[in-house]
């Protein structure tokens, strides 16, 4: 069984979704694939103890105070390479942006391949199920630029000015 309960953010109504006690989505409202990985049956249940640990942890962000990936037990869903990409996509420090072709780097380094696709890593960020989270928000593209947010590029920018992120040199293409 999937729990999930609502969240009302500054960017928006956001769904949280957790299994066995462990946080598996977080999805803006009508964002690119919304509970595209969910397939089991779904229940409201408020009081589950990740879905409110991950409500205080969204209270903390939006109030920016920072608080660490680690403190939530996140179990996202998806393919192999799409989990090792997420990985490097916790390591984005607050406030800081990477681009695809610099996940592209690391991945292909971590599995020994001379060069990787920045494609493939921008298809496995789109499908970040956990959004906000697993900080998506904080990949662009090789120019500033500030292609691929499932959750819509003004929300991703709402989100990087709200980190502190410099975005005057970034731009919606």
């Amino acid at each position: 069984m999937i729990y999930t309960s609502y969240y009302n953010s500054p960017v928006g109504k956001l769904l949280l979704a957790s299994k066995n006690n462990k946080l598996i989505g977080v999805w803006i409202e009508n964002q690119k694939y919304y509970l595209s990985n969910l397939k089991e049956k779904m229940q409201i249940k408020d009081d589950e103890e990740i879905l409110i640990k991950t409500k205080n942890w969204l209270d903390r962000y939006f109030e920016n105070k920072n608080p660490h990936i680690s403190e939530l037990d996140i179990e996202p869903i998806g393919t192999d390479f799409s989990k090792k990409v997420w990985t490097i996509l916790c390591t984005i420090p607050y406030g800081k942006v990477i681009t695809y072709g610099e996940i592209a780097k690391k991945i292909s380094k971590a599995m020994n391949k001379d060069k990787m696709s920045a494609q493939a890593v921008g298809n496995a960020v789109a499908h970040n199920p956990i959004s906000i989270i697993i900080p998506c928000h904080r990949v662009i593209g090789a120019n500033g630029n500030l292609t691929g947010y499932a959750g819509g590029l003004d929300i991703k920018m709402r989100l990087l000015k709200h980190e502190g992120v410099d975005i005057s040199k970034l731009f919606i293409p």
